[in-house]
């Protein structure tokens, strides 16, 4: 067999052609551009093409599927991966660790979704972005305001439309504004940027809720009480495929949401979760998970039973209420069922609340 392994730079790339019959490899520089590459594979021809994920490993993943070539995305945060104890790192030993790694099937992989879903996924990330930034800007706001010594309303009674009034009230315009009073200049360039974000997060949402109308997942998702859109296309734009899953143990150790295991001949323990996979959709399962105990008696049942009366479990307990709920929206969508309470989980069921730690 024949591998093309690329580490993708920025600006340039090291491609090792590595024969796997004679174990004989040959390096090859070139610049990051979709025609270089292009000109590499039809000039190869290999197998299989090895890359790194990474910012352009998603055209890459086209272009190898417009030529009909294999390609392998590895996994750089996976412990095969890390580089320890090492004097010498270069890129070309980075090119021919992957295709090394490939040619002995030991390559911890992941699985890179179509461009439609790339697009997606970036789209609800950025929402989540814009989100953070006018969050920001309105802890920004409150602390002018606390520096004048004024105050404000606080939780969301502080953003109501009479509160920004007030506030415009006091601001002024940089230009306008005296050497003693520059507070009111930052105060006007802040609550203009909080409506500029404001509507930036409209119009992001106004596309993502028509996305959600032609998509009856999402539909399918938001029949679980509690479980609203944002939640839904996550779950959906993140898990993708349900059937790449075997069982349910995948889907919490995809979203990071299972304890690390510590084994040493007699001793076995469980540590923390580990935290791996997509973060927001791991942010946004425990978020909605502590909602579960006013909307879901289903789920707050779940979260009683590990939590036992204790607020010290609190924590444990949300946790295994996020890793039941994903699977219970993956068996959803695995088998195109509407919220049922009453049925039997899927197998590989989550492990019994005392291994689940936060």
């Amino acid at each position: 067999m024949q591998i093309l392994a690329i580490d993708l730079g920025k600006f340039k790339s090291v491609a090792c052609d590595y024969d796997t019959n004679t174990a004989e490899y040959a390096f090859t520089t070139l610049r990051t551009t979709p025609q270089t590459l292009h000109d590499l594979f039809v000039e190869r021809s290999p197998d299989r093409v090895v890359i790194e994920i990474g910012s352009a490993a998603g055209w890459v993943r086209d272009l190898c599927e417009a030529l009909d070539l294999d390609i392998q995305i590895a996994n750089p945060n996976h412990e095969a991966w890390r580089w320890k104890n090492i004097k010498r790192k270069t890129d070309k030993d980075d090119a021919l660790k992957l295709a090394q790694l490939s040619a002995m099937n030991q390559l911890p992989t992941i699985t890179l979704p179509g461009t439609a879903v790339r697009q997606w996924r970036s789209l609800i990330g950025y929402r989540w972005t814009l989100v953070r930034r006018r969050t920001a800007i309105k802890n920004t706001i409150r602390a002018i305001i606390d520096r004048q010594g004024l105050s404000m309303p606080s939780g969301k009674s502080g953003w109501t439309i009479k509160a920004i009034a007030s506030l415009n009230n006091e601001a002024r315009p940089m230009n306008e504004t005296a050497d003693e009073e520059l507070w009111r200049g930052q105060l006007h360039f802040e609550l203009q940027s909080l409506v500029q974000h404001e509507a930036l997060i409209d119009q992001v949402e106004t596309k993502l809720e028509a996305i959600a109308k032609r998509d009856e997942r999402i539909q399918l998702l938001q029949t679980i009480p509690g479980v609203g859109p944002r939640l839904a296309e996550v779950v959906v734009a993140t898990i993708d495929d349900p059937k790449r899953f075997k069982n349910a143990k995948q889907v919490g150790a995809y979203a990071g949401l299972v304890p690390r295991q510590f084994e040493s001949g007699n001793m076995s323990r469980s540590g923390r979760i580990t935290g791996r996979g997509n973060t927001l959709l791991r942010t946004l399962l425990v978020e909605v998970s502590w909602l579960m105990r006013r909307y879901n008696p289903h789920l707050c049942a779940i979260f009683d039973q590990v939590c036992r009366g204790s607020k010290t479990r609190r924590k444990i307990a949300v946790v295994a209420t996020a890793r039941r709920l994903l699977i219970i929206c993956w068996a959803m969508l695995r088998d195109g069922s509407s919220w049922n309470p009453h049925h039997p989980l899927p197998d590989g069921s989550p492990p019994p609340p005392e291994v689940v730690l936060a």
